[in-house]
Parts: structure tokens; sequence; C-alpha cells
């Protein structure tokens, strides 16, 4: 049981990177419009901090290194310096006066947490009993959601001190980070990723044999089908959660007409509902149910949310049900199965590099429409962007209900044993 618990509190110390994470994405959310109006942003620059936040190209870079990195250095690596990265970018933000120092704090912030999530996800796979790997996982989709929730929540109880406001949370997140990053140093390494070094300087082969290269995820049967099943999940699905985590706020105020801080108390709802359903939901029955039945429930729901905005209105009837359904959906849709089969789909020693390069190719198709978002809006109309968004998620969809395995109790050696054969 001190065994246990340990492996717990290590899994909430490496979950709060998703925390860090989310909560920078939505920070930049709740007060985009005070930035808007006090640096006089046009479209064009609203859409490159997006971008190149951490909701797009600057957590991309950072996914690439990152992973890479991981696998060569070890799990633990990653912690020893990236959160001073993280809250140096974050200081930029809090005293930015200008645009270009904003968008210097933005991307630093962007490639600092996107080098933290391959590291969270595969350490917290490989440390979780085979029985709770799910609800481990889960716990890092938890933070993820809990991080808006209460940056969201801050944003309306901040909303009268106005731009202020939004530097001050900037300011608790880069609090966090310092407690973060101290807590972080007390983790012990990863035993699967130690176990494999020692198989390889057993070996003749020595780090041939736990270095996986990059050509490797392209020319093995079981990484390449790993990377198109996954990247066909979470892609299409994170174009629209992507453009939500940073634009939803915006487009509640400029499509619905709602005030700052009914946008972002809205949003704190859904995310709060998000938390709920993580908890309820992806880390209680995670382990337990068929988990192409989960993801599909999840997919359908967040499709009927999709609908209901799309064609429903912007009236309080149809936010109410939207941020529901929506908020309850993404607790155990795409993102939390993508975290946890990107765990489980790869052998040890390309683990965190193969969730590197697909974060990174997810988070520049979120860099890529978040160039656009706003454009989009005011010229095509947010129904048509709208209908675009639905067709994502059906892709999602279809691609997980038929491609998802079913891996449940099953540890990672016995799944790596299955997907590359007895002698990997």
């Amino acid at each position: 049981m001190v065994r246990q618990n340990k492996g717990m509190k290590a899994t909430i110390t490496v979950a709060m990177s998703n925390y860090l994470e989310a909560g920078a994405i939505v920070a930049g959310a709740g007060g985009l419009t005070l930035w808007v109006e006090y640096l006089q942003l046009t479209d064009m620059w609203v859409g490159l901090l997006g971008a190149l936040s951490a909701n797009g190209f600057g957590a991309a870079i950072g996914a690439l290194i990152g992973g890479a990195l991981v696998d060569r250095y070890g799990r633990k690596f990653i912690y020893k310096y990236d959160l001073l990265l993280y809250m140096a970018g974050m200081l930029l933000i809090v005293f930015a006066f200008s645009f270009p120092m904003l968008l210097a704090g933005y991307v630093i912030v962007g490639i600092a947490v996107g080098a933290l999530i391959p590291a969270a996800w595969t350490y917290i796979a490989e440390e979780a009993p085979p029985n709770e790997r799910a609800a481990r996982v889960g716990w890092s989709q938890f933070a993820w959601s809990i991080g808006p929730a209460i940056t969201l929540f801050l944003s309306v109880a901040l909303a009268p001190l106005g731009l202020l406001g939004s530097r001050l949370i900037f300011a608790q997140l880069f609090v966090v980070a310092i407690i973060t990053w101290i807590l972080q140093q007390q983790i012990n390494e990863s035993q699967i990723w130690e176990k494999e070094q020692e198989k390889a300087r057993l070996t003749q082969s020595g780090q041939a044999a736990v270095k996986g290269s990059l050509k490797d995820l392209f020319t093995i049967k079981a990484n390449l089908k790993a990377l198109i099943f996954l990247i066909g999940i979470y892609f299409f699905w994170n174009l629209v959660a992507g453009t939500m985590g940073y634009f939803m706020p915006y487009i509640y105020e400029t499509v619905g007409g709602l005030s700052a801080a009914q946008a972002n108390l809205l949003q704190g709802v859904l995310w709060t509902f998000t938390v709920i359903a993580t908890y309820a939901v992806f880390i209680k029955l995670g382990d337990k149910v068929n988990r192409k039945l989960l993801f599909g429930t999840g997919g359908v729901l967040g499709i009927i949310a999709w609908l209901i905005l799309t064609f429903g209105g912007m009236g309080m009837t149809e936010l109410a049900l939207f941020v529901t359904i929506w908020g309850l959906a993404a607790g155990f849709g795409a993102q939390a199965f993508y975290a946890l089969f990107a765990s489980e789909l790869f052998h040890t020693k390309y683990r965190a590099q193969a969730q590197g390069l697909m974060f990174c190719v997810v988070r520049i198709g979120v860099g890529l429409i978040s160039l656009v978002v706003p454009a989009m809006i005011s010229t095509i109309g947010f129904q048509t962007s709208g209908m675009i968004m639905i067709a994502f998620l059906v892709i999602s969809l279809v691609i997980g209900v038929i491609m998802a395995p079913e891996t449940r109790n099953r540890s990672l050696e016995e799944i790596q044993h299955e997907r590359y054969g007895k002698s990997a």
C-alpha cells in the first residue's frame, strides 16, 4: 500500500504538467479580448498568438524535441530543466507591454509545455499497475481539465481588474510551476525505462538496442499502424478542442454577444463538467468497461453538442446544453484515450519519441487552424465553421470505433511482445 501511495504521489506530481499546459492555453483565451484592446491587435495578430502558443506551433516544437530527449536520457530528465523555461516565459507574459514581448512569452511557454506532455503521459503509464493504467493516465486528464476550470473562474473573479487580472492569472501559473518543479525533482526514474537500459547494456549492440530511430516509426508495421490510428483520432478531435481551448470565449463574445465575464464563466462550467466526467467515467471505468464503447459514447456526445451549438444558435438554453454535453464528453473523449493508447501501443524505446512526433503533428494542425479561425468566423460565418468542426469530430469517431484496441488489464510488456514479437 505504501508503494502504491508513492506511485500515486508521483502520478499527481507529473500530471501537474498537464495543469500547467492547459492552464496556459486557457489563461490566454480568458484574457484574449483584453490583450486585443490593450495592444490593438488585428485578426492576423490574434491568430498568430494562438498559432505560436502552447496551443499550436510552440507546443509542436517542444513535443518533438522533448520526446526524443526523454527516450534517450530518461523520463525524469525533462523535469530538471523544462519548468524553468516555462517560468521564464510566464514572466515575459506577466510583464508584457508590447506584442513582441507577449508573443515571445507565448512561444517559450508553448515549447516548454510541449516538451513536458510526452514525458508525463509516458511516465504515468509506465509506472501504473496494469489494472490501473487508465485510471492513472486519467489523473493527467483530470489535471488538464481542472487547470482551465480554475483559470477561467479566476478570470471571472478578477474581471473587474481588467488586464491586470489577466496578468495575475498568468502569475498564479508561475507560482504553481515553482511548486511543481520542486516536487518533480523528488520523483524516481521510470522502472520500465531503466529495465530497458539494463537490457541494452547486456546486449552486444548497446545503445542501438534502446534508442529507436525516427525512421523506425514509419518502417516498422506496428509503429506505423499505431501512428495512423492515434493521429487519426487525436488530430481531427483536437482541431475542434484546440480551437475551443483558445478561441471559445472569443467566439461567445463575438458571435453570441456575451461579456468577457459571462464567456469565461460559461467555459469554466464546461471544464467543471469535464473534471466530473474524467473522474466518474474515465478514471473509474476506463479499466473495467469496453474501451470502444466508452470512446464511441464520448465521440457521439461531442458531435451532438456541436450540432446544438451550430444549428441551435447561441441562446442560453443552447449554450447550457452545449457546455454540459461537450464538457461531459471531453472527460472521456479522444484526448483521454489518446494519452492511454499512445503509451500502450509503442515499444519502450519509441514510446516518448512517438508521442512527441504525434503531439507535434497535432499541434501543427491546431496552429494552422488558429491562424484562420478569427477570419473564418468573420467571413464564412459561424454556422459553416461549425459544420467543419462537426466533420472533424465524425472522422475521429469513425477511426476510433474501427481501430481502437482492447488492452485492459494487460502489462505494457505483454502488449509490446504481442505487437513486436517475443524478442522485443
